[in-house]
């Protein structure tokens, strides 16, 4: 597979390789309604549904099933027999669901199981025949490449190393500048790793040869790594469970080496049981960790990491990546998805603009990144209003930082959850999500605050513009908050209104002024 789809004749319909003819050729194309694509791992077995092509599209259906295709490869030099069986019956559910969603084509990919055993293209013959699924293989460098291209679609300004681990083999990208650039594929996934004799040792010199070998074709040193794959996503939720971490969304989950460290000590003298009970972690998953603990400790150890964040997209979101052209990969998911939600779920949708424009003026010296949280924030003001009135604000906290958003770290999520809480609630004091707020310093809940009680106010001020009824001015200095009112906007500044700029003025510690136009 090269970096594009090989392209057909003129005219003609002939295959363009695994993802078809590209999808965002037209601009309509964004409305696509649902795009399918299946990943044939070594180890599982997925198959996920993006509803809507647009940069940040929402997770429609997301079914995986353990199969544990690549058991015993390094052995056998086959693909594992029961694995093989539950996989073929897992792509035929796949395709009949794909059928009853109205899914034309459904990309199925197969990486290092089926590439490597020698039954591979018999496996690949019996899917094609059974199912009418055509199954490509990529090799090692292309997995790399498109999983480091999943990390891009989630995290647009990512740049270091992405280690993407499955059952039978370890990827290394470098990222950078919204590109993929060296690669390398490794044999270090858990399963090769079950066969090498001579025990913890002997492991070791091998993970250390093959890293340190894999170091020298990538030139990666003290970068930050990007964690791809089931077996890391499951040492990282056992390092929120060991910190006593309070939000267990993985994606954009931070990580320092030193603390890191501690957790995989933690993890080797723990009971396995009492820990994938504690998680929710399935047995064939748990299997491996100790393992993949094992290649972690490694990489830490050669590639001196700055920093090891998680990532929760991967190949599948990579192989949407792939057929996004520059100007929608250029795009904000963060924004995209919120744009998103205001169309569908909002009650005047495009007012999100009108309130940011309107808000604007307070915030003159927020950053480029505190503006983009502000426009998400007021994009998202309005998105949860057919929730119960008692329950609206907490519902809106709980949709920012739990929901599958790209583009976004914990404090991010966090600071757009509490901006939206105070959009719908005066006090945070006595929240069930108080502990959540520890991860904000106080100076950024001040700022949260500021911005909900904005919103709050500056969303009933006029339900068509505010900026017809008036515009805000912040003079820092003198901390005075001044509301110059239009002579539509004295008749819409009533109690209420009053009582909101109020509010917002003392959350802001300025003097209130109204001034006419």
């Amino acid at each position: 597979m090269t970096d594009h789809a090989p392209a057909a004749d003129p005219g003609s319909d002939d295959d363009w390789g695994p993802f078809g003819r590209p999808l965002f050729d037209d601009p309509s194309a964004r409305a696509l309604s649902r795009v399918g694509v299946v990943d044939v791992g070594s180890n599982s077995v997925r198959m996920v549904v993006f509803d809507g092509a647009a940069r940040s599209p929402a997770y429609f259906f997301n079914e995986k099933i353990m199969c544990g295709l690549g058991k015993g490869l390094h052995e056998t030099g086959r693909l594992n027999p029961r694995g093989r069986e539950r996989a073929l019956a897992a792509l035929k559910r796949f395709a009949l669901l794909a059928e009853g969603m109205g899914i034309s084509t459904l990309t199925v990919v197969a990486t290092a199981a089926t590439r490597e055993a020698e039954d591979g293209p018999d496996f690949q013959a019996e899917v094609l025949r059974e199912t009418g699924l055509k199954l490509w293989v990529i090799d090692g460098d292309e997995e790399a490449r498109l999983s480091a291209q999943g990390v891009l679609l989630g995290w647009p300004g990512a740049k270091g190393m992405v280690c993407d681990i499955g059952g039978n083999s370890m990827e290394l990208a470098r990222i950078a500048d919204g590109k993929v650039g060296k690669r390398v594929s490794t044999p270090l996934g858990p399963f090769r790793l079950q066969q090498v004799k001579g025990g913890p040792d002997k492991r070791r010199k091998l993970i250390d040869r093959v890293i340190t070998t894999a170091q020298a074709q990538v030139k990666s040193t003290g970068e930050r790594i990007y964690l791809v794959g089931g077996s890391w996503r499951v040492i990282a939720r056992l390092d929120m469970e060991r910190r006593n971490y309070p939000l267990t969304v993985l994606h954009e989950y931070r990580m320092t080496p030193e603390s890191l460290l501690d957790t995989l000590d933690w993890i080797a003298g723990s009971d396995l049981a009492i820990l994938r009970a504690k998680t929710g972690t399935s047995s064939e998953r748990m299997e491996l960790v100790p393992l993949a603990c094992e290649v972690l400790r490694e990489l830490i150890r050669i590639l001196k990491p700055s920093e090891i964040d998680v990532s929760a997209y991967g190949i599948r979101e990579g192989l949407l990546y792939e057929q996004m052209p520059p100007r929608l990969r250029q795009r904000d998911p963060l924004i995209e998805a919120a744009r998103m939600a205001e169309l569908t779920s909002a009650r005047i949708p495009g007012f999100g603009k009108k309130l940011y424009d309107f808000l604007l003026p307070l915030f003159k010296e927020a950053d480029k990144e505190r503006l983009r949280l502000i426009k998400a924030a007021c994009l998202l003001h309005d998105t949860t209003w057919r929730a119960h009135p008692d329950y609206r604000a907490e519902v809106c906290f709980d949709n920012a930082t739990r929901a599958n958003l790209g583009g976004l770290d914990h404090p991010g999520r966090v600071f757009l959850g509490l901006s939206l809480l105070h959009r719908y609630k005066n006090s945070r004091s006595g929240s069930r999500l108080e502990p959540l707020f520890r991860l904000l310093t106080d100076a950024q809940i001040q700022d949260a605050e500021v911005l909900g009680k904005a919103m709050r106010f500056g969303a009933m001020f006029s339900i068509a513009d505010p900026a017809e009824a008036g515009s805000l001015r912040w003079q820092a200095k003198r901390r005075v908050l001044e509301l110059t009112l239009t002579k539509r906007g004295k008749a819409l500044f009533g109690e209420v209104a009053q009582s909101r700029f109020a509010s917002l003025a003392l959350a802001m510690k300025a003097t209130p002024r109204i001034v006419d136009a």
